[in-house]
């Protein structure tokens, strides 16, 4: 009776671990809410069928990202990719759009791939399969449609044809600096060109049209010191020295000139977007604002563009900011636990960019041998030059010029050059940032060259390039045939007239 009583014991013992074990499972995975609480994260990993790529790993745990409803799949998975990438494909004139296989003159393709879903060559938790860009079909994937004397031209017969997606060459999605118009517009342009500086940025005059700006409450006057709306308290503190050191530097800052006064982030509401409804603690001062939601009323696309690229997904999926502990490239380890905000590179008061945003605070963290050979590049040497006024603004070239360049940003107050704070748009394929970042000073066949050459890119673009892209040679080429043959044709038709 004995043993029985103790094996009943043991039964149910086990019986109500495995209903815990079952109900921690299974609430993990089906509360959304899971995602962001310590206690039911583990739950979630375990249950994670295979590390996500180098894109998506921070928010794996957020399943809802892509997984918009259970066992959700087809329509569901595409309408998730296209959420976040379809804006960058639409820019990009992305060349295998889903609705150019939904063309009845393109339905015999899908008999080879299906390429109306991105998941077709884009499939996560997959590692061993599983390369750059996320791509998890082989190299030769191009060969199962681009095959024979229709789709291959002659000048490729030699070619491997596993090598298209080369560097220099084609990209699935992005030809814009590599179809061939553009080769043959830039084919002559020499490596370094005469005009070498990066657009300026045009936040503070696209403010200064927008209606919904509150003109009088900011004017684009200098806030003196006698003008700051802090609370009194703050100002006695301050003349007591008992104040932030920042507080001083508040008012000789970019936001101070262009006469954002203290309130415009301190104050609860003060810059909320026009439209929006505001909130029940309104008009309270707080001593730390939480970013990015003090700084999205002015500074909106910037705030998108932050939430769209690594430094800022996980925020914008509800989880905890990212840190440099979580990422795959090496990070320097004092900087691990350092949590990624606005003001984790702009800081909380000083927000010089010349090379506190743009260079010392990357590379604070960033410890791979491309950022640890920076402050050795001529690039870092021409941000010297312009600092010492030896150069005009915009020639020096910092880690944001390249990773976070100054592009054309399409907002509520219209088209202007802005800091793309996504930066990977300009990541992978590299050749994407040849366009808005390479040709502000380079021509077009040295930049292909310097970006298909890897020991160069590691190297920090110290010395010249070692590869050579034919790309630029074979559309000459290729054009000059194309003239000859349109020259014969017309010499013929001239000599018999219809």
């Amino acid at each position: 009776m004995a043993q029985q009583r103790s094996n009943r014991r043991h039964w149910l013992f086990w019986g109500l671990l495995t209903l815990l074990l079952a109900a921690y499972f299974g609430i993990g995975l089906a509360w959304s809410g899971a995602a962001h609480h310590a206690f039911w994260q583990p739950a979630r990993a375990a249950l994670v069928p295979g590390p996500s790529t180098h894109g998506h790993h921070q928010i794996e745990l957020a399943c809802e990202s892509c997984h918009t409803a259970p066992f959700g799949a087809g329509t569901l998975m595409q309408q998730a990719c296209t959420g976040c990438h379809g804006k960058a494909m639409d820019e990009a004139n992305d060349k295998h759009p889903a609705r150019k296989f939904n063309d009845p003159r393109n339905l015999f393709r899908l008999e080879k791939i299906d390429a109306t879903a991105c998941v077709t060559c884009h499939v996560e938790h997959r590692p061993r399969v599983t390369k750059a860009m996320g791509l998890t079909q082989p190299l030769d994937m191009c060969a199962h449609c681009h095959s024979g004397k229709d789709e291959m031209p002659p000048s490729h017969a030699e070619l491997p044809f596993n090598g298209c997606l080369a560097s220099g060459c084609h990209n699935y999605h992005d030809n814009r600096a590599l179809y061939e118009d553009f080769l043959l517009k830039h084919a002559h342009a020499p490596a370094l060109l005469d005009k070498r500086t990066v657009p300026a940025r045009g936040l503070l005059e696209a403010l200064q049209q927008r209606m919904a700006y509150p003109m009088d409450k900011y004017p684009f006057e200098r806030v003196a010191a006698d003008k700051a709306d802090a609370p009194a308290s703050w100002k006695t503190l301050r003349q007591a020295g008992a104040a932030a050191p920042g507080h001083a530097d508040a008012l000789d800052t970019g936001h101070a000139r262009a006469g954002v006064n203290c309130s415009g982030c301190h104050q609860v509401g003060a810059n909320l977007p026009a439209g929006a409804t505001a909130p029940p603690d309104a008009g309270q001062w707080v001593q730390r604002p939480a970013t990015p939601q003090a700084c999205v009323g002015c500074h909106a696309e910037e705030v998108k563009g932050f939430g769209s690229g690594l430094h800022g997904m996980r925020s914008a999926a509800g989880l905890a900011p990212m840190t440099p502990a979580l990422a795959r490239l090496p990070m320097k380890p004092d900087a691990g636990h350092q949590a990624l905000t606005c003001t984790s590179c702009h800081g909380a008061h000083a927000f010089e960019t010349t090379t506190k945003a743009s260079v010392d605070a990357c590379l604070a963290c960033h410890d791979d041998s491309h950022s640890r050979a920076y402050r050795q590049s001529r690039h870092f040497q021409l941000v010297q030059q312009e600092q010492r006024g030896e150069l005009p603004a915009g020639s020096g070239v910092t880690c944001a010029t390249c990773h976070m360049p100054r592009m054309r940003i399409e907002g509520e107050e219209g088209s202007r050059p802005g800091v793309q704070h996504n930066q990977s748009l300009t990541l992978q394929p590299n050749s994407k940032m040849v366009r808005p970042v390479c040709q502000s000073c380079h021509g077009l066949g040295f930049a292909l060259d310097a970006l298909a050459d890897r020991a160069l890119i590691t190297r920090n673009f110290q010395g010249q390039p070692s590869v050579h892209v034919t790309s630029i040679e074979m559309a000459l080429r290729k054009d000059a045939a194309d003239k000859a043959a349109r020259a014969a044709a017309d010499g013929a038709a001239a000599k018999n007239p219809p």
